[in-house]
């Protein structure tokens, strides 16, 4: 039975990896594309579809600015990735935005995007499965009441997934990422060849109208609207950053292989993202969210219609028309990338968290690979942050958009006037002109971005405070100041553990003290080993417990002849633990410069349920005695029968009286025992 734990770990993971294994999880560009870039190319299925719903809120002749809208993002896409290729070339350690950050700006901004990078991904998996899921239900319709469950069943499968390893992850991903671009483009090829035939594609929504809850736009209110409209087109961007903090997980020459792969990212998403959003202008699909408070209302019966497709699942069905097995591969492509374009935040979330642990930001064990060598303990805490953002926000997209997009234009904002930095710094001391103009034009590009991200940023954080992104404004300053004090911690205990001269002074003297309740076994092996330590002084103590089993003990121990000393404690309210503490403080009071080592007697048992019967007084002791200075804990352990099961041996019969030592066998009575069951 105690092997079953294991094999369904097996089954589920795989065989465990050597950290000598770990070239063999390294990335070519081709699978590097699909793992890193699948979370911004799944972005089409939601991008256009958010920008139709924020200029819906002031009515159907608001669509008429959606190509310049679409326009504006595809702008900002293109300035980020070219920026980030800047980035992947000069920082390769896996630190991304926060290694810039605090190599440029100081400790304190790269905490601060790494608070933001950390909120975005928790978002990026919320945001891409649930989007996910409301995709499957345009094909599958009997799942739309279920969405909640089916949006946390695929986080659980993503998580086994990667738990199983990048490189595993990263091919079963590519498959489906590949056919995900294959059916858009196919897609926007056969749309673009029926209208070069002339022709008319109309959506099924193009006969509605729209009504928002904003009318009679102008001035400000217009721009305001066109500037929400164009922040959340801007969730198209999101997952860029993911490549510069996976650099580590590329092929060499790792910086160029990943730049390659940020250029491929950048032109695909550009085609994908343009070319739908196009096609949904063309074809006039409208999409409402009464959630959102933009109704579609059909003209013909003047009721709000209840519920439409997703807008790439009303383009695919326009484009396709009658073709159903079109709009099906395009439907199904599209709700499976987004699945797996959380895949993109499962391969990033773990690095970051490993570099913020080795910086000593984030707790030690964010920094340890599991023996599939994933980050495991980052893996299981971002499913786990995720999925209650499911179950909080009923895996609904519409409420969780506004959350999303202000922490990655932190880090896209503060990473860009890093690099300003580091390109400043490297042209103080660079000579060769040549040298000087590439850095200068990298200068340049970063400038550039940091202008345009910043930019972006207030108008994000402006659009969407009120309609749920101040939460994340409290979120990360709450991740900023929780990550300072963990540092401080780290910090302060090393700067405590730093040695010094007497800490390597020899004590005066070792008084060794066996703790014990009876005269068996573990008792005797506790004494023997003690006596082998060769301390100063040695003796045994016991707790009066009970006055005549007290006295009993100490006959059996004079009648033995055991070579140490037997030291009974008077308890008058029947107590272990204090007595202990008592008299061990007082040897301590007599000579503050020695050492005093107890030994507690402690078995090892085989069934959890046993833990329960024994080793609580032991451990009660344990925990007290831990904090007293000068005095050091010895654990003697004696393994029963029970145990042999972890060791992959059968359990022998119960021990016979020949097993037993003399005397052992008359004192064996309920209650009987090391000092681990005295209670």
């Amino acid at each position: 039975m105690s092997k079953v734990p294991d094999l369904v770990k097996r089954v589920l993971l795989g065989r465990a990896l050597s950290s000598s294994q770990q070239h063999e999880q390294l990335l070519p560009k081709r699978i590097a594309l699909p793992v890193f870039a699948s979370d911004a190319l799944s972005s089409v299925a939601y991008a256009p579809q958010e920008i139709l719903l924020a200029l819906g809120a002031g009515g159907l002749a608001m669509y008429h600015y959606t190509p310049w809208v679409a326009a504006a993002v595809v702008v900002i896409l293109l300035t980020v990735v070219a920026s980030y290729r800047q980035n992947v070339r000069a920082y390769q350690s896996g630190g991304g935005d926060f290694e810039v950050a605090t190599t440029n700006l100081g400790d304190n901004w790269g905490v601060v995007v790494a608070s933001a990078l950390l909120v975005d991904y928790v978002m990026t998996v919320a945001v891409s499965v649930s989007s996910g899921v409301e995709n499957l239900g345009a094909l599958l319709k009997f799942m739309q009441p279920h969405e909640v469950a089916v949006a946390i069943v695929m986080v659980v499968l993503i998580t086994i997934a990667n738990l199983r390893g990048l490189k595993e992850a990263g091919v079963a991903f590519a498959v489906p990422t590949y056919l995900f671009m294959f059916a858009i483009g196919s897609m926007l090829l056969w749309g673009l060849f029926r209208l070069a035939l002339g022709t008319d594609l109309q959506a099924e929504t193009a006969n509605y109208d729209i009504k928002g809850n904003e009318t009679d736009l102008a001035g400000f209110a217009l721009v305001f609207l066109l500037l929400r409209a164009f922040s959340s087109g801007c969730a198209a961007l999101t997952g860029v950053e993911a490549i510069s903090n996976g650099v580590p997980a590329f092929k060499k020459p790792k910086g160029d292989n990943a730049a390659t792969t940020l250029l491929m990212l950048g032109v695909v998403a550009m085609t994908m993202f343009g070319g739908v959003t196009a096609f949904a202008f063309i074809t006039d699909a409208k999409f409402a969210d009464p959630d959102a408070d933009v109704h579609m209302i059909d003209p013909a019966t003047g009721k709000a219609v209840a519920d439409a497709d997703p807008v790439i699942a009303q383009v695919a069905h326009t484009v396709f028309s009658n073709f159903s097995p079109g709009f099906a591969l395009v439907t199904a492509m599209t709700a499976l990338i987004l699945f797996l374009a959380a895949n993109t935040a499962f391969n990033g979330f773990p690095v970051l968290g490993s570099v913020l642990a080795q910086n000593r930001y984030l707790p030690r064990q964010l920094h340890t690979r599991g023996d599939r060598l994933a980050f495991s303990n980052g893996i299981l805490i971002l499913a786990a942050m995720a999925g209650l953002l499911i179950y909080a926000y009923d895996a609904s997209v519409s409420r969780l958009i506004p959350l999303y997009t202000v922490g990655v234009f932190v880090s896209f904002t503060v990473s860009q006037i890093g690099m300003v930095r580091h390109w400043n710094r490297l042209l103080a001391g660079e000579d060769d002109a040549a040298q000087r103009r590439r850095m200068k034009t990298s200068r340049g590009i970063n400038a550039f971005g940091a202008t345009l991200t910043g930019i972006v940023l207030i108008v994000v954080l402006i659009t969407k405070f009120a309609l749920g992104a101040y939460i994340v404004c409290i979120a990360m300053p709450v991740l900023f100041l929780l990550m300072r004090g963990i540092r401080r911690h780290y910090d302060r205990v090393a700067e405590e553990l730093v040695p010094s001269g007497e800490d390597v002074t020899l004590p005066a003297r070792n008084h060794g003290i066996v703790l014990v309740s009876k005269i068996h076994k573990p008792t005797l092996r506790a004494l023997a080993y003690a006596r082998a330590t060769r301390p100063s002084s040695l003796e045994a103590v016991t707790v009066a417990v009970d006055a005549e089993e007290s006295q009993r003990l100490q006959q059996e121990w004079d009648a033995l002849d055991i070579p140490v000393p037997l030291k009974i404690l008077d308890s008058p309210y029947r107590e272990i633990t204090r007595p202990v503490l008592a008299y061990v403080k007082g040897v301590r009071r007599k000579s503050p410069r020695d050492v005093v080592t107890v030994f507690i007697p402690e078995y090892v048992v085989g069934h959890w349920w046993e833990q329960l019967l024994h080793n609580q007084s032991a451990l009660r002791l344990k925990g007290r005695l831990l904090f007293q200075p000068g005095v050091m804990v010895t654990s003697v352990a004696w393994q029963l029968h029970s145990s042999d099961r972890l060791k992959g041996r059968a359990e022998p019969p119960g021990p016979g009286a020949s097993r037993r030592p003399p005397r052992a066998a008359a004192d064996a009575r309920p209650g009987g025992g090391s000092v681990s069951d005295r209670d």
